[in-house]
């Protein structure tokens, strides 16, 4: 069956409709998830197609301050009109964004396409002519309810580009993303970006609270059917439910991916001179295991490719944190890194065996993503038989997930004064929680750490942290081969009793 890209025409009202094509659609009937299960599941069954480029030479050759001169208008947002708690906005093809994906509205469980048209666009100072408006589509679009203020429909998501997905809650600015799937990543091999190739969102009612919208992704070896239930607040939480297909085996599936920057910090210090004391949408990979115990692993910007991992069973979640939240920490008043959202992974349903995998990449500036996280099984099922991993998304601030007892608020390194300077590397773990206002004022309490056999700890102690009121382990190891990295862990202790979540640091090769 096909269908074209014309909607129904309101009395009165003229619109230019551009047809994109006669594409293959589901039939008008009562839409649900398993309408598009079945469309990802035949799509795997044929040979891959990739998304024809249908984009004149102007549009391609933007730069990126003239793409971004291309604005939707505002008055033009979709259900604008019908005064509907979410409204829609959309991008315009352009740049890297040469194929369409195509959009669709759920009206009365039915589903009928939304078409392109240009005059929902302010083009500003770019000279476009009707010849390079042709036969475009949408490349994406953002979802818009009103978190900050009854009289403003903020932008609390935005799903633009092969699987990306990014949101925010109240008060939060849009940080990292996060992804439908992740193949192959990190492998010599390369890695295979899927995509979503079409989108159906349901209409919301005029007392609507969530928006649900339904994706088909598309790549060379994997296909799939997702639902994302977006539900914008204090925290916007986004419950995803997902079936994949293989074409063909892949090496590595990463499941529920997050992409994210780290630039430096207060565990990694700027290379040049810069008047940030910090720099990145994430300072933390925070892990959640099936048997309780909680993970915690400082981001750094090494200087060359460093995957680690951290193999569980049924994980209760996982996430990339940004747990410093104070605005002196890095005193840029534009990015405003401090108003950046963490996102966390909560599994529904057992994962069984895998691991969380961290892929750390080295970059030379704030531009680029460098930080992967993912949930990686290990048994991935055979080309054909259906995957089924959901998983609920939460975008927070202050009410991110931590350990009940305390956690690690920041980490430290380089010396203070030394009086015979060595070639060791000290540390500073500061731990912050709850558990400290319990503990009596003599209380002892040790930092039990270990190294693997390229570091010697030679020194480890703790103390007080009067100005927090929590506790600070001092930590000075050696590295025993300068051209391998070193692996750290370590907690609080006192009485037999485990007073914080374990810190599990990487020490990159210098």
């Amino acid at each position: 069956m096909f269908c074209s890209l014309f909607t129904p025409v309101r009395a009165g009202q003229r619109i230019a409709l551009l047809v994109l094509a006669l594409i293959p659609c589901i039939p008008a009937f009562a839409f649900e998830f398993n309408d598009v299960a079945k469309k990802a599941k035949q799509l795997s069954t044929s040979s891959y197609k990739a998304p024809q480029k249908n984009i004149s030479k102007a549009l391609e050759n933007l730069n990126y301050d003239q793409y971004r001169d291309i604005r939707f208008k505002p008055e033009r947002a979709y259900w604008h009109a019908d005064k509907l708690p979410f409204e829609l906005t959309f991008f315009h093809q352009g740049r890297q964004f040469e194929s369409p994906v195509r959009i669709n509205e759920i009206v009365g469980k039915r589903a009928r396409a939304i078409p392109f048209d240009p005059k929902g666009f302010n083009y500003g100072a770019n000279k476009l002519t009707p010849h390079d408006l042709k036969h475009l589509g949408y490349a994406g679009f953002r979802v818009h309810y009103a978190i900050n203020t009854p009289k403003y429909k903020d932008e609390v998501a935005v799903f633009l580009g092969a699987s990306y997905l990014r949101a925010v809650g109240k008060g939060q600015i849009y940080g990292l993303s996060a992804r439908g799937l992740a193949v192959d990543t990190a492998l010599n091999s390369g890695e295979e970006f899927p995509k979503f190739v079409e989108f159906w969102i349901e209409r919301p009612t005029a007392n609507s609270k969530q928006l649900t919208i339904y994706a088909l992704l598309d790549s060379r070896r994997v296909t799939g059917a997702y639902r994302f239930t977006i539900k914008p607040g204090e925290q916007t939480v986004t419950d995803v439910k997902s079936q994949l297909y293989l074409r063909e085996n892949v090496t590595k599936l990463g499941i529920a991916p997050l992409t994210s920057m780290y630039f430096f910090g207060e565990n990694q210090r700027s290379t040049t001179e810069d008047y940030r004391p910090e720099v990145h949408d994430s300072d933390g990979l925070s892990i959640q295991s099936g048997t309780g115990e909680w993970i915690w692993r400082p981001l750094v910007n090494p200087k060359r490719l460093l995957v680690t991992s951290y193999s569980l069973s049924n994980p209760t979640g996982f996430g990339l944190m940004q747990r410093d939240e104070k605005q002196s920490s890095y005193e840029d008043l534009e990015s405003r890194y401090e108003a950046r959202p963490s996102a966390w992974v909560e599994p529904s349903g057992k994962w069984d065996a895998g691991r969380v995998e961290l892929v750390q990449i080295p970059t030379p500036d704030e531009f680029n993503d460098n930080i992967v996280a993912y949930w990686v099984p290990d048994v991935i099922p055979k080309p054909g038989t259906a995957i089924n991993l959901d998983y609920r998304l939460y975008w927070n601030k202050s009410s991110q997930q931590r350990p009940p007892l305390s956690w690690v608020s920041q980490t430290r390194r380089g010396h203070g004064h030394l009086r015979k300077p060595d070639d060791s590397t000290a540390l500073f773990v500061d731990f912050e929680g709850p558990i400290f206002k319990k503990l009596q004022a003599n209380a002892k309490i040790e930092f039990r750490a270990s190294s693997d056999s390229n570091g010697e700890i030679m020194e480890a102690h703790t103390y007080r942290n009067e100005a927090t009121g929590g506790w600070r382990a001092a930590l000075r190891v050696k590295r025993i081969d300068d051209k391998k990295p070193i692996e750290l862990r370590g907690f609080l202790h006192t009485n037999n009793t485990t007073l914080s979540e374990t810190w599990s640091y990487i020490l990159p090769a210098d």
